[in-house]
């Protein structure tokens, strides 16, 4: 098919047009995203992030021979990496940080080429979606390392994330100032948002706009009052801002899983300053998002946090928690909502089913000693118990009394006749609560002479059941 010059030309110039169009729609639409990725920047920022240098012996004590030759990889590629985050936090607080994040401009998929090409074996690939390589340097220690990255979306649970190699972008992203700095292997402290003055003054506030941090994950709430709680001089000193936009987001709480919300409450409940800032959480209206009553039960908390100053730490988390609690039905709602361990779940049932009897129908030692020995209740269980009431002296005695073995096992009971079966458990039970009443003195022999026999006939008893109304005729 033959098309004349002018047709070709008036195409290509269409065609063209079509291309302009395009590109100028796409990079409206490039606009658009880059300023939704870039919401909430602070309205103060350093023209020269290069804060200072360090040279301390927190800082020297991070490097082991297996970070050198992570940091000389790099450098061989000419990809840049930084420590990040909470660590820099740590290290300027002349802290040994724990565990060291690292953040840089390769790729994910630069990193895997690097350390392919240099035969360094890679672990955990579910860290890959969110920008996350992990090299096992040497085969003796492993690296996080997380390319830099903007939020492009958020649910406020998970965040869709794009690239960059733009570092002040991804601090902007972070949660709080004093978490979003990063530190050079030589020393150089990278401070876009006065992160260091913030920590040098012990002021917890979010990198810029509080509402769309908190909004892109709302479990910031949580490390909100965490880091205060770590970092803070004084209880009650927080930016009234900050405050301002948790109570009008506390509602997004309700999208983040129990696990994770009971992971920050445990930190925070035995940190400093832990009644404070669980109160105030009450007063932000956090309670029902954490799994607590709509009204906790704040008067029993702060006797609760006073009595506990007499005794020594660690304390159980969930125990503060128990306090807020006004029924053993709260107890299981709390459960529900945080996915508690057997233990907590268990303990939390135990107090607030036991609470009310202190000093009721408990009143010494031998008391309980006897409700050690109940079923499905431990010796840990009732010194928490005696904890939570304020029983400093009966919790030392508790606490230093070596239970007595059984005298009973299963191959006794056997022997006397007992079938191999649940009521075996049963009837255990039901003879170390006679033990227990002799002040755990009577002898196996008469365990099972005078008092087998009674149990057993209890136990074959079928159960007596009502008549059976009869019929009646008209």
């Amino acid at each position: 098919m033959f098309i004349k010059p002018n047709l070709v030309s008036n195409f290509s110039r269409h065609l063209v047009r079509v291309c302009v169009v395009q590109q100028r729609h796409m990079a409206q639409q490039q606009t658009k995203e880059f300023k939704a990725k870039i919401q909430g920047v602070p309205e103060k920022m350093r023209d020269n992030p290069i804060l200072k240098k360090i040279d301390s012996p927190e800082f020297k004590s991070i490097f082991s021979e297996e970070l050198l030759t992570l940091v000389d990889i790099f450098k061989k590629y000419n990809y840049e990496l930084r420590i990040a985050g909470g660590a820099v936090r740590d290290i300027l607080m002349n802290i040994k940080p724990k565990d060291i994040d690292f953040a840089t401009t390769a790729t994910p998929d630069e990193m895997k080429e690097m350390f392919t090409a240099e035969q360094v074996r890679m672990i955990n690939p579910k860290g890959e979606k969110h920008g996350t390589i992990t090299p096992r340097i040497a085969n003796k220690e492993n690296f996080e390392v997380t390319t830099l990255r903007i939020d492009v979306r958020t649910d406020g649970r998970h965040a869709e994330v794009q690239f960059t190699t733009d570092w002040q972008l991804d601090a902007n992203r972070r949660d709080l100032t004093i978490n979003s700095m990063f530190l050079g292997f030589d020393g150089t402290v990278y401070d876009y948002f006065f992160g260091y003055e913030d920590l040098q003054q012990r002021r917890v506030v979010f990198v810029g706009d509080a509402a769309v941090r908190i909004q892109e994950d709302y479990l910031r709430i949580l490390r909100y009052f965490r880091f205060y709680g770590r970092i803070a001089r004084e209880a009650n000193c927080h930016d009234a801002p900050t405050l301002e936009a948790i109570r009008a987001n506390v509602e997004g709480l309700a999208k983040i899983s129990g696990e994770r919300i009971w992971s920050e409450l445990q930190k925070i409940v035995v940190g400093n300053f832990a009644e404070e800032l669980v109160l105030e959480m009450i007063n932000c209206g956090m309670a029902p998002y954490c799994g607590l009553p709509q009204e906790p039960n704040t008067a029993e908390f702060k006797r609760l946090c006073t009595a506990l100053k007499e005794f020594e730490r660690p304390h159980h988390p969930i125990l503060l928690l128990i306090s807020l609690l006004n029924s053993v039905e709260d107890a299981m709602r709390l459960h529900e909502r945080l996915k508690l361990s057997v233990f907590e779940r268990d303990l939390a049932l135990f107090i607030t089913q036991q609470r009310d009897r202190v000093d009721v129908d408990f009143h010494t030692l031998t008391d309980y000693q006897k409700l050690c020995l109940h079923p499905y209740i431990n010796k840990d269980y009732v010194e928490q118990l005696l904890k939570y009431k304020n029983k400093t002296e009966l919790y030392k005695s508790l606490k230093a009394w070596n239970m007595p073995r059984f005298p009973v096992n299963g191959n006794h009971l056997k022997e006397r006749g007992c079938p191999k079966s649940k009521k075996m458990g049963l009837v255990i039970d039901q003879l170390k609560i006679i033990w227990a009443e002799s002040n755990f003195k009577i002898s196996a022999d008469d365990l099972l002479d005078k008092h087998l026999p009674s149990i057993l006939e209890s136990l074959n008893s079928p159960p007596l059941t009502p008549k059976k109304k009869m019929k009646t005729t008209e």
